[in-house]
């Protein structure tokens, strides 16, 4: 993500002379760099007090918009065009071999040190990385750049590389558009075209456009797609842009009195200071949040136009400054994958100073990349004289990291388990005559209960992982897309609720399962059920939608809440409920809302969830059918398969204690809710563990598909489990 040095500033990236080194050197830019860096290892390190540190990568995103604006400008202005191929071959000579140098070593230690499944996930994110379009890849993957809930890949800092690299190649030629555009307007004026770079008016304009269209999307999307949001370039080119608008007007704050720029370079460092210690992981980001660390650098950087090295920029300008900023590129790429891959190395969790450790080491990695591979390319008369030369030595670093990514994924184990084959758990229903007492139906319900923990305890030793697991390790990816049921489960942005249908479709019994991904998850065991007794079952989920309709105050988490569809579902299904009026509704719904994701506006077990839960409840009654509500099922905290693919003969360092995974005074305060409401609640705990743990495998069924979703195979066996409680649910009406 840092940008190239500033001393060299030339299109073709010509040795500086000593005069000219004066001219154009930014000792506190040098410095600025080395604040957002050291910002970003503290926060990755979690060092205390350092919460918002990610917000050093919104200061290099400035650093570069006014470094490349800067010198694209000055070419313009000069030669009236862009030479593309210097340019860019600038940029490769300067980027691509450390970051593809660092990219290969981290995918070669992440096949050595990382579980298998997670080795593979983290190789494709290093060859997503070498192209420099992982932002995307972790986009479209929905990953949580502040999520500790599952393992982190050690490329997910080379998001920002993958922003800053589609920067330089759209904004180049959007400056060559407007030139263009401009001689057509002074030809159509009959004025002479020679002079169409001779004013900046144009070009400021043209950014001012992108950075009020992007910020706009920033500010909305944080609420709306938060991934989108945080990795994309098209909101996130505002504070490039920034940067940019200061580089175009580098002239005004040139006139800037001493005393004024000192001022304003001392407020624009106490901006990200006070954005590095006040912001936390929480916050919703880049948003508006993100305009403290963008404004505070592009206060230093114009500042410093004026008076480099007075004010702030006389801190930035100490030695120790300079040269941490020297190293910040080759810092930043290789601090990350150290903390993230070491305590796969050492065998347990870091520790503060152990952590801290990794980011000095980090550091000499970085002087040693600098020394040994940096320099001695970028300087190389032979590269740095020829554009296309510089072109292909990016391009051959970035082939040689592909072709080894793709290597590694040939070599990788796949993660199979070597226990002795285990028997698949098979529980039998048990049969109420026609016409028996509650009594008999809550008989059955214990007894089916009784053989699942019996299997649980059974597993709950199990130290291999069994050789005919199911599904496979490999397979739970894929078994987990087929969780969507072929679209009954509408994704989170998708409007409607298609006809879902199973079990006996003509039946005149209507079941319907109603929830989001934790109700889908359920429903092989009632599609066995309905199958046998010629029901009608019918899927009605929305991934990451509650149901019940929890008070959100916040105007735009309404407003995310809308795009999402989220409240014209539920009043789709609510109103479908209540002319189909089935037999029995079964409800069961994610618990991670308000944790782990930040559509909702609320958390699951608060006031206001379980208030609404109340209110659902009745308003599921009042369609007539009888309410069977499912409590959660534990979670692990932890991607399970991911987890057993590293540990195939130590099940036991992946096994959750019932303690951590079960909220019980949340379930207690729900089935309170339901009860008072007419509903029966079932906990669905003693279905996954024991009195003391949660074994993730029983039997030879895996029984997580991945952090909180049972597997298909898990659902299937618990069929009969599900026929008791459906029974129980409909034998009378109380």
């Amino acid at each position: 993500m840092i940008l190239r040095q500033a001393q060299s500033v030339s299109p073709t990236e010509t040795p500086p002379t000593a005069r000219s080194e004066q001219k154009t050197f930014r000792a506190d830019i040098e410095g600025l760099r080395a604040v957002a860096v050291l910002a970003v290892v503290l926060f990755h390190a979690s060092v205390p007090g350092i919460g918002g540190g990610y917000v050093g990568v919104d200061v290099f995103f400035v650093i570069s918009g006014f470094l490349i604006t800067g010198l694209l400008w000055r070419e313009v202005s000069g030669t009236g065009t862009v030479r593309l191929r210097n340019f860019y071959g600038a940029r490769a000579r300067r980027l691509l071999p450390a970051s593809a140098a660092v990219g290969t070593i981290t995918m070669i230690a992440s096949a050595i040190l990382l579980p298998p499944l997670l080795s593979r996930s983290a190789i494709g994110d290093g060859i997503a990385s070498a192209l420099y379009v992982s932002n995307y890849q972790f986009l479209l993957r929905g990953v949580d750049y502040f999520s500790s809930h599952v393992a982190m890949s050690p490329f997910l800092h080379y998001w920002s590389l993958g922003v800053e690299e589609q920067f330089y190649l759209v904004w180049a030629p959007m400056l060559l558009g407007a030139v263009w555009l401009v001689r057509l307007a002074r030809r159509a004026r009959r004025r002479p075209a020679i002079g169409a770079t001779a004013s900046r008016r144009p070009f400021i304009v043209l950014l001012t456009l992108v950075v009020i269209v992007s910020f706009a999307l920033s500010f909305l999307g944080s609420y709306i797609l938060p991934a989108a949001a945080f990795y994309s370039l098209p909101t996130r080119a505002w504070q490039l842009g920034i940067g940019g608008l200061v580089a175009l007007t580098a002239v005004g704050w040139q006139c800037l009195s001493p005393r004024i720029a000192a001022t304003m370079s001392w407020a624009g460092l106490g901006l990200i200071v006070l954005a590095c210690v006040w912001l936390t992981p929480t916050t919703v980001y880049p948003g508006a949040a993100a305009l403290l660390p963008t404004l505070g650098a592009a206060l230093v950087i114009g500042a410093g136009c004026a008076t480099p090295t007075q004010g702030g920029g006389r801190l930035l300008g100490l030695p120790p400054m300079r040269a941490i900023g020297r190293i910040s590129y080759s810092w930043y790429l290789w601090h990350w994958p150290v903390l993230v891959l070491a305590p796969f190395a050492l065998g347990h969790a870091l520790g503060l100073a152990e952590r801290i450790a990794g980011a000095l080491l980090s550091a000499g990695l970085a002087w040693l990349t600098l020394r040994y591979l940096e320099n001695p390319l970028r300087f190389a008369p032979m590269i740095r004289s020829s554009g296309w030369r510089s072109l292909g030595m990016g391009a051959v670093a970035t082939l040689i990291a592909v072709v080894v990514g793709v290597g590694l994924l040939k070599v990788v184990p796949t993660p199979v388990g070597h226990g002795a084959a285990a028997t698949p758990p098979k529980f039998t229903a048990v049969t109420v005559p026609a016409g028996a007492s509650l009594d008999a139906y809550d008989a059955a319900v214990r007894q089916t209960f009784a053989q699942v923990q019996a299997a649980i305890a059974g597993s709950a030793d199990v130290k291999s992982v069994p050789s005919n697991l199911t599904p496979a390790l490999l397979e739970s990816v894929a078994e987990k897309k087929a969780l969507a049921f072929g679209g009954c489960l509408r994704e989170p942005f998708e409007s409607g609720q298609p006809e879902c249908a199973m079990g006996d479709p003509s039946s005149s019994t209507t079941v319907a399962l109603v929830g989001d991904s934790h109700a889908a998850m359920w429903t092989p065991a009632f599609q066995q059920v309905a199958t046998q007794r010629h029901w009608r079952l019918e899927l009605l989920a929305k991934g990451a939608c509650p149901l019940l309709d929890a008070p959100i105050s916040n105007p735009l988490s309404r407003l995310a809440e809308h795009f999402a569809h989220c409240g014209e579902w539920r009043n789709e299904i609510l109103r479908r409920l209540e002319s189909e009026r089935p037999r029995l509704i079964v409800l069961s719904l994610w618990h991670g809302y308000g944790t782990t994701e930040s559509l909702s506006g609320y958390r699951a077990f608060d006031t206001a969830w379980i208030d609404s839960f109340g209110r659902l409840v009745q308003r599921l009654r009042a369609t007539g059918a009888q309410l069977l509500v499912l409590g959660p099922i534990p979670d692990p905290g932890f991607h399970v398969p991911v987890c057993l693919s590293g540990y195939i003969d130590d099940v036991p360092a992946c096994t959750p204690a019932r303690s951590t995974a079960v909220n019980e005074d949340g379930i207690a305060a729900e089935a309170a809710a339901t009860e008072a409401g007419g509903g029966r609640y079932v906990d669905t705990t003693d279905l996954f563990c024991t009195a003391e743990r949660c074994p993730v495998i029983v039997g030879n069924t895996l029984v997580y598909l991945d952090e909180n979703h049972m597997s298909l195979e898990w659902s299937r066996a618990l069929a009969p489990v599900a026929g008791a409680l459906a029974d129980r649910a409909l034998a009378h009406n109380e």
